[in-house]
């Protein structure tokens, strides 16, 4: 017997957010979300996209054991632009069992039929830097701080639903060169001086990089991303929430933040240190002492994520990324840093595959969202 039960408690949200970490303990590919974000994304006072969202959270119980959950998020930014209503699915993990599938994916299509939704689609989180898509290939490979593992079973439960393929990403590991190439060392300079930009990274530390230049930064990052799939801009609050959990993580040896010469931002770049083996060996919890183990990885790391890219309109075309790219790659050398592994890349988004064309690459990883019409009740 399956019965799913709304998230309404404390002690149920820390069931929600436990039960993977729990259910992949034995997985050594699974990397946890970050324990502090995921136990206060029902909170309105911690979480500001609620502001523009509905969330509700559900949990699937089998002859008593917990054994699934679920988020629903309605979305009221992506909706005032989609021809469609849609309610996005979340945060779904489950045991191999299709009726806990069904059951789950039922309770968000419940919650997007009471807001008018006419189609249910995922995973999707709250934006664009929230964990999306569900993995279909690199079952063997481990998971980055930024994305979601998931078993081969989830994809057959799918498709057994009636879900189609939406949007579909690729996720790609980078050979380390021994030298930036010619061909970009040299352009790289003569770019930065017929622009006339200058790389503040190289003497400024982040946080205040942020600090000063929080609003030209979202607005390039929205400029940058608000063509892609799923996209949903930051606005508000939320933009100082996403600021807060990326200054920790960013480290000023991969970071690339150009603005012009009269002070504006023309683009940035930035690599992650990855936290992906610190968040799985501290199951994603800060403290007591996670904290000490997240900093070691970020301030001497080892192995990096491709995390963003964003140029302004003006600067589009220019080869104003060499730049980015030449001051990245060249401490990436200098640093001995063992990996480089992207985090997703749309399949149709050849601009920003084309970018990291200087270096060898191969496709470890694919993944994809789903979507179907909600039936009527």
């Amino acid at each position: 017997m399956i019965i799913v039960k709304e998230v309404a408690t404390k002690r149920d949200m820390k069931k929600f957010v436990s039960f993977p970490v729990e259910m992949y303990k034995d997985c050594p590919y699974y990397v946890p979300a970050m324990y502090g974000d995921e136990i206060t994304i029902l909170d309105e006072k911690k979480n500001y996209n609620l502001k523009d969202a509905v969330c509700k959270c559900f949990l699937a119980y089998k002859d008593g054991k917990l054994a699934g959950r679920i988020a629903g998020i309605y979305s009221e930014v992506e909706n005032k632009t989609a021809e469609k209503k849609l309610v996005r699915f979340s945060r779904i993990d489950a045991i191999d069992d299709f009726e806990v599938f069904k059951a789950l994916i039922e309770a968000v299509e419940e919650f997007g039929r009471e807001k008018g939704a006419e189609l249910i689609h995922g995973p999707w989180g709250f934006n664009d830097t929230d964990r999306e898509g569900m993995l279909t290939f690199g079952f063997e490979e481990m998971a980055t701080y930024a994305t979601n593992y998931s078993y081969p079973y989830y994809v057959e439960h799918m498709e057994k639903l009636g879900f189609l393929a939406e949007s579909k990403w690729v996720e790609k590991k980078f050979g380390i060169p021994t030298e930036v190439d010619e061909r970009i060392r040299n352009l790289a300079p003569r770019i930065e001086k017929r622009l006339k930009v200058v790389d503040l990274a190289r003497t400024m530390k982040v946080g205040a990089i942020l600090d000063k230049y929080a609003d030209e930064f979202f607005e390039t990052y929205n400029e940058s991303y608000g063509v892609l799939d799923g996209f949903v801009k930051f606005e508000g609050k939320a933009k100082d929430q996403l600021l807060d959990s990326i200054k920790m993580a960013i480290n000023e040896r991969y970071l690339s933040f150009l603005v012009d010469e009269e002070g504006k931002v023309a683009a940035f770049g930035v690599m992650l240190p990855s936290m992906a083996k610190a968040l799985k060996k501290t199951d994603g919890k800060l403290f007591p002492f996670g904290f000490i183990t997240l900093l070691k990885a970020i301030n001497k790391p080892k192995e990096l994520e491709m995390a963003l890219i964003g140029v302004k309109e003006k600067y589009k075309n220019s080869g104003i990324t060499s730049i980015i790219i030449t001051n990245i790659i060249s401490n990436i050398i200098e640093d001995k840093i063992e990996r480089v592994e992207s985090n997703p890349m749309l399949e149709t988004n050849y601009l920003i595959q084309q970018q990291w064309k200087f270096l060898d690459a191969e496709i470890i990883k694919k993944r994809q969202t789903y979507i179907k019409e909600i039936a009527k009740a």
